[in-house]
Order: C-alpha cells, then structure tokens, then sequence
C-alpha cells in the first residue's frame, strides 16, 4: 500500500493547487467549501532517473514509478481534520502570494488547529472510554486515566509530540506527524505556475523549466527524507517498475508491497545493484561478474536494490 500525505491550509492558501500540481488530477478549486464536501484523493509520483535508465536496459513496454498518495481535505476544523488522522505525513501549505498573508502566522494557525483537533478526538474518545469504564474492567479504567493526563497535556498547549510517554492505542494523532511547510508564493514554490505546467505534455514543460527540475520534485524529496524512505526496482520487458519502502524494511516487507501471494510464497530473493545492473547493461554480465546474490526474507533492502522475488504459492 502506498505511503500516504495529507495537505493542509488555510482558506485560499493554495492546498488545493498544490494538490493538482503534484497529481493531476484536476482537482474543482473553490474559494470555501462544506464539512459535508469530500476530500480529493491522487498519487504524486517519484521522479527517479535510475527507473528509466533500468527501462531502457530490457526495451520495458511499461515503466511506472513509485508514487505517494496524496490526500487533500477541504477546509479546516477537527472534523475535516480528522480525515488525514491515517496519513503518515503532513504537507502545510502557507499564503505568500497575496499580499496580505503572513506565512509564519499561517503556519502558527494551521499547528494551532491541529492541536485543537487533536484535543477534540482525545476528548471524545475519553467520553466513551469513561464510560465503560464503569464496568470496572481495570484495562479501560487505566486507558481512561491516561486519557485523562493527555487531555491534561493538550490543554496546556502542548502537542502530543512532546509527549513523553507512550500514547493510548488507536489514537493517531496529528501532532506527531512529520509536518513540511509548503509557501505558496515567491519565496517559495509557485503553485499556481507549477499546476499549469503539470498539465502540460512533459516535453514541453521540460522546455518551459530549460532543463531545470520541477519544483515539486523538492517537495517530494523532503517527504522521501522526512518518512525515511528509499526506493527499489524490479525490472522486466512487461514491467519496469520502482517502489518505496521504510528505510529498515525486509525484503519480505518488499515482497508484500508486491502482492500478498509473494510475500506468502517467498522463497528467496535475487538482489542487484541497480548501479551495477546500469553499469554492465545484462543480468547474464551482473552473473558473470558475481554481482548477484541471494538473500533470505530478512534481508533489509538497500536503496537502489534490483529485486527478484522467487515465490511458490
């Protein structure tokens, strides 16, 4: 499954820009919207060069890159707010076009508003806890009290991030989030501009940027960084293909990325550099030169790493 983001903002900060920039997906932009209004959901892709060098090696007829998914929640609030409670990174999208806007002030209110939704769910959830606590089973009388000191925590203003001890289960909260402050304006990136362009032919938004790299890809390395991600290919005639991983996962975590039934199935798993691999053009040269090698469900995959996944289901 892919790893997920969730973009938030203020009113007519540009989230939603953004968004369509980032998927092209053609997102309605609109002044306001309703609680009642559904949040844009698209895949921003992972530009790496090393996939298409891959492609080229085997004539691929497909080549798809890694992508993230990218969730878009109309307004703010903690009930729309609470629709990115899954997601694994934030995107904070700040005015600094207007004019009139201060993205420091924004990125203030938006931390604000997220502390305020996760003291809204702490709450709600205590509520319910509370009550069946009176059953006296003693597990929930001790979820209640730690519920009971986050609460305590979050009306001091304080984050959960900066909570020291462990957190009630199921909580997900969005303060512990890693949060990217994304500037709308000249100091930062053109959303605008770079939405327009996304829905260019990609030569000739490659001409337009005369060879300079789009400025989302920036955005997409630091969300790489901040999830501590890394990328790694299987390559084939029908299929070249990159995918992310956390940086620590196994090649069985890679395996299940794949499909379930691999993962179910796994044998053994053929790893190559993809430097390697671009460097002696063949899997018959990378054999030759004992540049493969075999490796067990624990293998922790390297960035770069070209997997052949060997399964009997």
């Amino acid at each position: 499954m892919a790893l997920e983001v969730g973009i938030v903002g203020l009113p007519n900060s540009g989230k939603t820009t953004l968004f369509n920039a980032l998927t092209k997906a053609g997102a309605e932009i609109t002044a306001y919207a309703s609680v009642s209004d559904k949040a844009n959901v698209g895949m921003a892709t992972i530009a790496d060069d090393r996939l298409e060098q891959l492609a080229a090696l085997v004539s691929a007829k497909k080549i798809t890159p890694a992508a993230i998914r990218v969730v878009d929640v109309p307004g703010t609030g903690p009930q729309l707010l609470g629709n990115l409670r899954q997601v694994d990174a934030l995107l904070a999208v700040t005015d600094g076009f207007s004019g009139t806007g201060n993205p420091d002030d924004d990125l203030e209110t938006l931390g604000l508003e997220l502390l305020v939704a996760d003291r809204d769910h702490v709450e709600r959830r205590l509520e319910r806890v509370e009550k069946q606590a009176k059953s006296g089973d003693p597990a929930v009388r001790k979820e209640a009290e730690s519920l009971r000191a986050v609460l305590a925590h979050l009306d001091a203003g304080k984050t959960l991030a900066e909570w020291s001890g462990d957190l009630p289960g199921e909580l997900d909260p969005l303060t512990t989030k890693p949060l990217l402050a994304i500037e709308n304006g000249p100091g930062g990136i053109d959303c605008a501009l770079e939405m327009e362009l996304s829905e260019l032919p990609d030569e000739e938004a490659a001409e337009f940027r005369e060879g300079r790299r789009s400025a989302l890809e920036e955005v997409v390395n630091r969300l790489k960084d901040a999830l501590d991600l890394i990328t790694f290919f299987t390559v084939g005639e029908k299929e070249t293909r990159a995918w992310t991983l956390r940086r620590g996962q196994t090649a069985l975590d890679a395996a299940a990325s794949i499909h379930s039934d691999i993962a179910r199935g796994f044998i053994r798993c053929e790893v190559v550099a993809a430097a390697d691999y671009l460097e002696h053009g063949s899997h018959a040269e990378l054999v030759k030169h004992g540049l493969q090698r075999l490796e067990g469900k624990t293998y922790l995959v390297a960035d770069g790493d070209v997997l052949n996944i060997r399964f009997n289901v």
